[in-house]
């Protein structure tokens, strides 16, 4: 029997090391039990360096899953946002699973074992139910299935060293006693609910495709009656077509396109563009296909494109720039060029009159020394800087809400360009070309001149490089920038915003500004008002019925799923409308690459299903006014603030005070140390 099969406590015959290592482990955890609380910090590092070495022996983790119970009774998880498995929240996991801390990558991996032994009924638990903790691991299994299959990479190797080989031998042992088939149909749903949103960075979405395509084709891996959804996506990848069915490699199926008749070819453009407006993902083949269309029919090339007749016309209009795109930024190392192009036809903004010239000046670009390296490092050398860029600003231009930030602070620099493409591509275009060119973007902030090679330094701490080809590019200039902006209001009294965002984002973001929040203090401050002209400006029964005319910033408390402030974040405000159950919503934009989130106290933000156009969030009006702290607005075009009762603002400021405003209270005590103020988002 596969010792990774043996009951939880089995420990492999004949391991004296692993023996001698749980000798150790169980003397340290009975000392960290014994232990008066006050000392218990004391004793719990003997205790996590003990586990560290047990965990990276065969057989260590089945050891220690049987002594979850020991583990936390003992205090190993006191005082830890681990104390509290309910609120838990999988995709945190990951970024304690890479940690270059060992403590870190310990904590995470006893606490996921712990919740492993409650799923499998070894450990009833007071505050995780069996299906909860089953729920949460393959969530977490799911969102890290690399763990199971993929070496360490060169990243992890360099900041983990033989750190990195715990969370595979975790992984593989909750597989084991979980089972692969609850992980597989996990991942199949989180990947669904990915690419419903658009995001313009769909690599880690086609890395999950490529390992459920692995799992199907390993005999060792039986997946029973799991895996409904997965033929879709593997062929949307890896075999849309007939022809490219099996996966027959893109130097065949370039030959095997030179022998097909017309209605052949008519297949093959059709399957490619349902594919890939079913998914938003594009097979390596769609481009082989559509520079073969180059020189063969315009109706074939539409049909590949899956355009509607709004993207037939404005193809057919700038037939040549259309055909030079595809040949400077198609290819099958850019394959998601086919749909930002497909998408940018379809919104006409080639229609705009400064649009078209612009992307021929981008065809010709020549990008800086920096700008050129700078991709090559982040996104490989397949093909040419200049392609990878160009694909960037198509899917940019196609998807404007699809750009995400990553883990950065740089939500204000994705917000930007997330609203310029939105709103003013030609501006977009612009800055694309100053900062990829001439290494430098120039702004103006009341009249004066800000530099981005002047400027001291921005937000972000180190260059971001999880980002999209155009972000890579521009995010560092308009980051430098923002943080200029700032620096020169901070003598100011009030939120600096309230002048940086109309500077930073456009003329139509609205001069008049609200926030509820005390830059001071951290106190809540002239909430009711706040309340009031929010409704006033934007509900739609209380300001006319006047629709959001230019999407405006506003800046949201971020809670958990336990509705527990974590931070300022800056977000875009699209519209407000009734969806089809008659609720008023607010739909909305956020800058992360996922804006499904669960922000506590019922207030769930939803990205489908709700009317929602790809790429929005959405809440109803009053959950969204509930983690809404600054916004902006026209002041000339203000509603009726008498108009709205006192009970509806009283059902927002009830959601406010059991979630990020419960110790900013203004009677509350100690209300300067409340946490991080308000200018920090």
């Amino acid at each position: 029997m596969d010792r990774h099969m043996q009951g939880p406590g089995a420990t492999p015959a004949g391991d004296d090391r692993l023996t001698g290592l749980l000798e150790k482990f169980d003397e340290a955890l009975e000392l960290l039990t014994q232990a008066r609380d006050f000392a218990k910090p004391g004793k719990l590092p003997r205790v996590l360096d003990t586990a560290r070495r047990v965990l990276l022996q065969p057989g260590g983790a089945t050891a220690l899953e049987s002594r979850a119970r020991a583990l936390e009774e003992a205090g190993v998880f006191q005082g830890t946002d681990w104390a509290t498995p309910q609120y838990l929240v999988p995709s945190l996991a990951t970024h304690s699973l890479k940690s270059a801390d060992p403590n870190t990558v310990v904590v995470e991996s006893l606490s996921e074992l712990r919740l492993l032994a409650v799923a499998k009924g070894g450990y009833p638990h007071s505050l995780v139910s069996a299906e909860q903790a089953h729920h949460f691991l393959t969530q977490v299994m799911a969102l890290n299935l690399w763990l199971l299959f993929g070496t360490p990479s060169e990243a992890e190797r360099e900041t983990q060293g033989r750190l990195a080989q715990i969370p595979r031998h975790l992984f593989h042992h909750l597989a084991n006693r979980i089972g692969y088939e609850h992980i597989i149909d996990k991942l199949i749903e989180e990947i669904w609910r990915i690419v419903q949103q658009r995001p313009i960075q769909v690599d880690s979405v086609k890395q999950m495709i490529t390992q459920i395509a692995i799992c199907q084709v390993d005999p060792d891996i039986d997946l029973g009656a799991s895996g409904q959804g997965a033929d879709r996506l593997v062929s949307s990848l890896f075999g849309p077509t007939q022809a490219s069915r099996e996966d027959p490699g893109l130097e065949e199926y370039r030959e095997r396109l030179a022998s097909m008749d017309n209605a052949a070819l008519q297949g093959e453009a059709t399957g490619f563009a349902r594919a890939m407006h079913d998914t938003g993902l594009v097979s390596p083949y769609h481009p082989v296909l559509l520079r073969y269309l180059l020189d063969q029919s315009d109706h074939l090339l539409a049909e590949a494109l899956g355009l509607s007749s709004t993207g037939r016309d404005c193809m057919m209009c700038y037939r040549e720039l259309v055909l030079a795109l595809i040949r400077g930024a198609v290819h099958p190392a850019t394959p998601q060029a086919v749909y930002g192009l497909a998408l940018m036809l379809e919104r006409g903004i080639l229609y705009q009159p400064p649009v078209a010239p612009a992307l021929w000046r981008q065809l010709g670009l020549t990008l800086s020394e920096w700008s050129q390296a700078r991709l090559n490092l982040a996104l490989g050398e397949d093909v040419s800087p200049r392609a990878r860029l160009l694909e960037g600003v198509l899917c940019m231009l196609g998807q404007p809400l699809g750009v995400g930030q990553g883990n950065n602070p740089t939500c204000q620099s994705a917000r930007a360009l997330s609203m310029w493409a939105y709103n003013d591509p030609d501006y977009l275009l612009q800055m694309v070309a100053w900062a990829a060119r001439d290494d430098e973007i120039i702004m103006h902030f009341e009249g004066q001149a800000i530099s981005s090679m002047e400027s001291l330094s921005g937000v972000a701490q180190s260059l971001p490089m999880d980002l999209d080809p155009v972000s890579l590019i521009v995010v560092p200039h308009l980051d430098r920038i923002y943080a200029e902006m700032g620096r020169r209001c901070a003598d100011r009294e009030g939120d600096p915003h309230r002048w940086v965002n109309p500077e930073f984002h456009g003329w139509w973001s609205g001069r008049g500004f609200r926030i509820n929040v005390d830059v001071a203090t951290g106190q809540l401050f002239e909430l009711d008002d706040f309340l009031r002209h929010f409704y006033a400006s934007y509900h739609p029964f209380y300001n006319g019925n006047q629709p959001v005319i230019h999407p405006q910033p506003a800046g949201i408390a971020v809670t958990d799923s336990a509705a527990r402030f974590i931070g300022w974040h800056a977000i875009t405000l699209l519209r407000v409308t009734l969806d089809q159950s008659e609720t008023m919503r607010v739909y909305f934009y956020n800058p992360n690459n996922d804006s499904g989130q669960d922000w506590g106290d019922g207030v769930r933000v939803s990205t489908a299903g709700n009317g929602e156009r790809f790429g929005e969030a959405s809440l109803p009006f009053e959950q969204f006014a509930s983690r809404l702290y600054i916004f902006h607005y026209d002041p000339l075009e203000r509603g009726e603030l008498a108009q709205i009762s006192q009970e509806e603002l009283d059902r927002v400021t009830q959601y406010i005070h059991r979630s990020w405003g419960a110790d900013r209270i203004p009677s509350a005590e100690l209300q300067a140390n409340a946490g991080p103020r308000p200018q920090d988002y």
